[in-house]
């Protein structure tokens, strides 16, 4: 006997799959529990996450210009020049910002569907409720937590894992160095910028300027590298859980003998009755293409788009 999940030899010494948890003579999929598609969706998050790593690695190098834009300005003397090095971080940063949001938002939707989706699949068992998938990115001090347990339940389960992946802590890691590195970083730099002078007139105070964007530089690398370390490391997990859970939803298959489709039931073609009757229930003559259900899909199906909103659609 095969589990109906992972495929793997099963040993009635036990009641459930030893690699997936599915137990004996469950569907891969539960009928009548929803799924939602998350290939494409996962797809969308890599290219989001992986553009705003981009970007603020860009960003987070622009002290490499302003140290032009100021020695310039010193050489000048010329204010304009000052204010042209805001304006052009303000150009660099606008669109990190905007890819954020973006990511954010399709990052939030794919929690939700994948942890959803775990309701329909036999010998998942998770702890956390499928509302925590948004409310733990939100809700202050527990999206310290939460998000990184969702994630990890969600991985073991749609990975087959008795372990959660070290992909998990490693991402979750660098991204908590990020989240809290960056914001350090920028309030130190705000700090360090009011102390220079608003208006420079001689050679001297534009030099604070150069000396402002050159120490600048150092302190950013690290909240960079955290970033380049949890953009990969979550695309990954992304892809993976993504394609392990759309093969298990697109590959399921009736296992119960009364179930419409299944070999047994008699509806079949090949059943005592029926078209094609080879003498054995089940089997189709021989010489005879494999048959093909024409009843209903026999994976979850899956509901349309809610009112209101597109996290379930």
């Amino acid at each position: 006997m095969h589990c109906q999940t992972c495929g793997d030899a099963t040993s009635p010494a036990f009641d459930e799959c030893q690699r997936c948890g599915t137990r004996h003579g469950q569907p891969a999929v539960l009928p009548g529990v929803p799924t939602y598609p998350v290939r494409g969706l996962g797809l969308a998050v890599c290219v989001a996450v992986g553009a705003t790593a981009a970007l603020f690695t860009l960003s987070a190098f622009f002290p490499l210009l302003g140290v032009h834009l100021a020695r310039s300005a010193a050489e000048q003397l010329d204010r304009d020049v000052l204010l042209g090095a805001v304006l052009a971080e303000v150009l660099f940063t606008l669109p990190f910002i905007l890819a954020v949001l973006v990511a954010a938002t399709l990052v939030v939707i794919w929690t939700w569907r994948v942890r959803k989706n775990l309701d329909a699949f036999s010998g998942a068992a998770p702890t956390q409720g499928t509302a925590w998938a948004i409310a733990g990115w939100l809700v202050p001090f527990a999206n310290f937590v939460v998000p990184a347990r969702v994630v990890a339940e969600v991985a073991r389960y749609s990975l087959w894992r008795r372990r959660t992946p070290w992909l998990v802590p490693l991402w979750w890691a660098a991204w908590l160095v990020f989240s809290i590195g960056e914001r350090v970083v920028a309030q130190l730099e705000e700090q360090r910028y009011e102390r220079l002078t608003e208006w420079p007139r001689s050679e001297a105070e534009f030099a604070t300027y150069v000396t402002f964007y050159q120490e600048a530089l150092a302190p950013r690398l690290v909240p960079v590298i955290a970033c380049l370390v949890a953009a990969v490391s979550f695309v990954v997990l992304v892809r993976r859980i993504s394609a392990a859970q759309q093969d298990r939803i697109a590959r399921a298959r009736p296992a119960f003998p009364g179930w419409p489709g299944h070999p047994g039931h008699p509806g079949w073609p090949g059943h005592p009755g029926q078209p094609g009757w080879s003498g054995h229930p089940g089997w189709p003559a021989a010489g005879a293409a494999a048959p093909v259900p024409a009843g209903p899909a026999v994976t979850s199906p899956q509901l349309p788009p809610g009112a209101g909103g597109t996290i379930g659609a």
